[in-house]
């Protein structure tokens, strides 16, 4: 007897498939009397942060050090979502602009040479004047990269010669 008994049980067990697929649930926006004010979405608990948003945030308002390969992820990127409008030496000389759409300014104005890196990255962020924010788009690590090349792409436009080193070497 006992023998058939567990020769039964896997039967039994599947004929009891249940997948979530097939199970009874609310869904999202459905009424729900089980909770006090009838709605099955159900609010974030206070303080609930989400997965991996601190380190997100810590590294928005930490710049990291400046490496050249800091410097070279920075050119990557920079070529990738802001050269079209920008254009390849930061001068607002871009393709998009060249086709219509209003000119950015240029990085090397004595206000964007001056303006925080905090600034830029705020911009990159949310955007300004017609520029979208490209907070969905670039991570914040990148935006970091982004900016560590535009002010190298500053540096470059403003340097006298005999200021790069071994500049005098390569002269013909």
């Amino acid at each position: 007897m006992r023998a058939g008994l567990l020769l039964l049980l896997p039967l039994a067990l599947a004929a009891c498939k249940q997948e979530m697929a097939q199970q009874r649930k609310y869904g999202t926006y459905a009424a729900a009397p089980l909770w006090p004010d009838g709605t099955a979405a159900r609010p974030l608990p206070v303080g609930v942060v989400a997965q991996g948003a601190l380190a997100r945030d810590r590294t928005a308002t930490e710049p990291p050090e400046v490496t050249p390969a800091l410097l070279a992820r920075g050119q990557e990127r920079y070529g990738i979502y802001c050269a079209p409008c920008h254009g390849p030496a930061g001068d607002g000389d871009g393709m998009i602009p060249r086709r219509g759409f209003p000119h950015p300014p240029s990085y090397h104005s004595d206000r964007l040479r001056a303006a925080p890196a905090a600034y830029i990255f705020d911009v990159i962020t949310r955007g300004y004047g017609v520029m979208y924010g490209y907070a969905a788009r670039v991570e914040p690590a990148d935006r970091w990269a982004i900016i560590a090349y535009i002010r190298a792409l500053q540096l470059s436009q403003r340097v006298a010669l005999a200021e790069v080193p071994d500049a005098r070497e390569r002269l013909p």
